[in-house]
């Protein structure tokens, strides 16, 4: 399908900012699920794009001029595919995405959990699906429950949270279970103009046969066609759209706006 996307990212300050520097993740990510027709992004500043470490497009955007404000704009259309695995797995080995970070640790009860989900499961792809499915039913769906910053270990203890701590805590337990996992920040297409457009899954390597599998835990479903993929990463922080630092400004207000259709004209 053709996903038609807007993005609209701006952050306010108190008072002037003297010097900001942003790492932007907001340009789909070139593999063989998907291709870009057209992409645009609009900011202020001086942009330097680049590959990163995980084969991401991203972009190092420097604000040197004191500022009150930034909007970072992204549209385009991104082509996408049925393709539900792929063996794309950018510069880094898939042993590389077994290693824990401080937003995936496992802990002794993410431990048990997935043990008790897989130990009977013997087909790969069935192993994600089950897992996948698990976590949704541990981790409650419920938005303004968690931070970024929140971790694997303490979404699974609450029972509740977003996308993201869905994909933080299904990354924590395969890789408990041996299986590598990454974790995907993009856009979803749902139908539902209510329904928030930018999202978080993960990819799990299921052995050189399959290759890297999508899954929407938020959704219990693999990640295929109605998905655009933005970046992948370890975890959160290093496939964050939009993540910086500044000089000055005090507190500061973010808002994002994100519109997808199937055509132009439903924007």
């Amino acid at each position: 399908m053709q996903m038609h996307i807007r993005h609209e990212t701006r952050y306010r300050y108190e008072r002037t900012v003297k010097y900001s520097v942003q790492s932007l993740h907001l340009t789909p990510r070139r593999d063989q699920s998907q291709r870009s027709l057209s992409w645009n992004i609009a900011s202020p500043g001086r942009r330097l794009e680049q590959i990163d470490a995980y084969g991401n497009i991203s972009h190092l955007l420097t604000i040197e001029e004191p500022h009150r404000e930034i909007r970072i704009l992204v549209h385009g259309v991104v082509e996408t595919s049925d393709q539900e695995s792929r063996h794309d797995d950018g510069p880094l080995s898939p042993l590389a995405y077994l290693a824990p970070t401080q937003l995936t640790t496992p802990n002794d009860a993410i431990r048990t959990f997935a043990q008790s989900v897989l130990c009977n499961v013997i087909d790969p792809r069935a192993r994600a699906q089950a897992l996948a499915e698990a976590v949704c039913d541990a981790v409650r769906y419920k938005s303004g429950t968690s931070d970024v910053q929140d971790t694997a270990a303490n979404a699974f203890k609450s029972g509740e949270g977003v996308c993201q701590d869905h994909a933080h805590v299904f990354i924590a337990a395969a890789r408990a279970s041996g299986m590598p996992a990454r974790y995907v920040s993009g856009y979803i297409y749902t139908g539902d103009a209510s329904d928030a457009a930018s999202h978080a899954w993960a990819d799990v390597w299921l052995g050189a046969e399959i290759g890297w599998q999508s899954m929407d835990v938020t959704h219990k479903r693999p990640a295929v066609r109605t998905y655009c993929r933005l970046a992948v990463g370890r975890d959160y922080l290093d496939a964050a759209p939009v993540r910086g630092m500044r000089n000055g400004g005090g507190g500061e207000k973010m808002e994002a706006n994100v519109l997808v259709a199937e055509s132009a004209q439903q924007q």
